[in-house]
């Protein structure tokens, strides 16, 4: 271990046995002087302890030396001591005493500036830093404005957005209601498409089954002209009798038809309303009024068919018939 790292290690121990500084750099300058022979010094000591201001080590050197002197001139008072020695010992320990007071007086003085250019170089840290803050809360200030104009922009946006909720509300209700509408009278409509269909499918069956009773007389009739032609009023009595029930069930189907016909008229007179919502509607109208074209399409069929037969069975009739039919029309 070199004898600075022992120094410093003594000195450690004595921070710890001396809490005081006066008295721990008292410690310190006779452990200098006294265990390693090394004459302390104001900066020497500073540089060791590191407690306290600059002038406390000045003022325990000063200390120490004036406590050593009277040390000293105690013992060179000594009776038992020559003269001549108490003598030169006095005025080694005076010499040695004055050269150490002045070494510190240097070293004070010294301190002292440092001191002083340290304590400069604060002071202008010091206004450097005072400067910066004035920045700094100039910045503030102005980040302080800034932030309430924010604030006062997203209170604002803040409304704008509550205002959009509450008509994005009332439209999207308004919606649900047209909604609702549309399909209350798409439900209307499947009723009445499903009546009609019924109603059509009963005039078609009514239909087929006219011609097939047309068709069945048509042949009695032949197979009774055949057989017996005394039997002819009496086919021509059912023949007529089915044309008549053919007729009845025309005028019911165009009753019907008649009846959708003014069923759809009113379906879209309450459609047209909500067409611009609902356009979809406006197919499944044309789709039902392509089915009523095709379903009059079909009666005009089903009326030639009849007008067909009627023709088949006029040519299958006796000559004489016919003869005696004509002055009737």
């Amino acid at each position: 271990m070199s004898i600075e790292s022992e120094i410093q290690s003594e000195i450690e121990s004595l921070k710890e046995r001396f809490s005081e500084t006066k008295a721990l750099y008292r410690e310190v300058c006779a452990l200098l002087f006294f265990r390693h022979g090394i004459t302390p010094t104001a900066s020497k000591l500073y540089q060791y302890v590191r407690k306290g201001s600059m002038s406390a080590p000045a003022d325990a050197l000063t200390k120490f030396w004036e406590e050593l002197r009277d040390k000293a001139r105690v013992q060179i008072d000594h009776p038992d001591l020559p003269e001549a020695l108490k003598l030169a010992a006095a005025d080694a320990v005076q010499t040695l005493w004055g050269q150490a007071t002045e070494l510190a007086r240097t070293e004070l003085g010294s301190l002292r500036v440092e001191a002083q250019a340290e304590s400069a170089k604060a002071l202008a840290e010091l206004e450097a830093e005072q400067e910066r803050a004035s920045g700094l809360k100039a910045q503030t200030h102005e980040l302080q404005g800034r932030l309430e104009d924010l604030a006062a922009q997203l209170q604002a946006r803040s409304t704008e957005l509550e205002s959009e909720r509450r008509a994005h509300a009332a439209i999207t209700a308004r919606t649900e209601a047209l909604q609702r509408q549309v399909g209350e009278l798409q439900t209307q409509q499947e009723l009445i498409r499903a009546d009609f269909s019924a109603e059509l499918e009963k005039g078609r069956a009514a239909i087929e089954t006219a011609n097939e009773r047309a068709v069945a007389a048509e042949r009695r009739a032949l197979r009774e002209i055949d057989q017996e032609r005394s039997g002819r009023a009496a086919a021509e009595k059912q023949l007529e009798g089915a044309r008549v029930k053919l007729a009845e069930t025309e005028r019911q189907h165009q009753a019907k038809a008649l009846e959708f016909v003014t069923a759809n008229t009113r379906i879209s007179t309450e459609l047209e309303a909500a067409k611009i919502t609902v356009q979809n509607l406006a197919t499944t109208v044309d789709d039902q009024g392509q089915q009523l074209q095709n379903s009059q399409q079909q009666v005009s069929q089903f009326k030639a068919e009849a007008d067909t037969l009627r023709s088949l069975v006029e040519q299958f009739r006796p000559a004489s018939a016919r003869t005696k039919r004509v002055p009737k029309a």
